[in-house]
């Protein structure tokens, strides 16, 4: 059993863009719970820290126009073409990988705790975060998983 299991769900959550354009519907599993990410990716994307849950993709239901960004060779982020919210993270080279959707899409997120932080040492000084959650540097999370080498211009 994965750590992660303790916070899997299958309840429904519906959400949307702000102009509304673009809704989400989770029906099935997904993980209630959020994870940040501190890397200069993440915070250049969403201009501060970035959090996302993961829902399975045969979970998720989208209706509405929506623009896809190849943010790195093995990713995409998603967004609404009309407001600019931004939706999903989701690997492009597996056809089963799992989306990691904004949780302020969706009101049945806000009591979500905040489980994981990730490139802790890149953290921008205004944006601290508290709580006994899992946390990983930039160095122990790039010996496991994929990621851009060096900085961003």
């Amino acid at each position: 059993m994965s750590w992660l299991d303790v916070y899997r769900r299958s309840d429904a959550l519906e959400g949307h863009c702000l102009c509304g354009a673009v809704t989400i519907r989770v029906s099935g599993d997904h993980v209630g719970a959020v994870g940040i990410c501190h890397c200069r990716l993440c915070q250049r994307w969403n201009g501060t820290v970035w959090g996302a849950f993961e829902a399975a993709p045969e979970a998720v239901e989208v209706t509405g126009e929506v623009t896809a960004y190849a943010s790195t060779p093995f990713s995409e982020g998603a967004f609404c073409p009309r407001c600019g919210t931004h939706l999903w993270l989701r690997d492009t080279d597996d056809p089963h990988a799992r989306y990691e959707l904004m949780p302020g899409l969706f009101d049945g997120a806000t009591a979500f705790p905040l489980i994981s932080e990730i490139y802790t040492d890149r953290a921008p000084a205004y944006a601290p975060l508290t709580g006994d959650h899992r946390r990983k540097t930039r160095a122990e999370y790039e010996t496991k998983n994929r990621h851009i080498e060096g900085d961003l211009p």
